[in-house]
């Protein structure tokens, strides 16, 4: 599985960042966690509004930082663990 947070790098960023690498860590799920501050590549996401989230390419969430407990909700929907 891979995480990427879009974004310019702000502090809003690498809280999404921080709380990624967090859910990861509770899931147990093998998943690498990058950071992307490449604007056309996030142009190329759709994504207009940052910090966003992606999981395996979907963009799961824009312009907001969601909580570590949502993110784990993610994690595992996408990688079918259960919860």
């Amino acid at each position: 599985m891979t995480i990427e947070v879009l974004g310019s790098g702000c502090r809003k960023c690498e809280n999404l960042y921080e709380s990624a690498k967090a859910a990861v860590d509770e899931t147990g799920v093998s998943a690498k966690v990058e950071k992307t501050t490449d604007m056309m590549r996030i142009v190329a996401y759709g994504v207009m509004s940052t910090p966003a989230l992606v999981i395996d390419g979907q963009v799961v969430s824009t312009g907001r930082i969601p909580s570590k407990d949502d993110i784990v909700r993610m994690i595992r929907t996408r990688s079918g663990a259960a919860e």
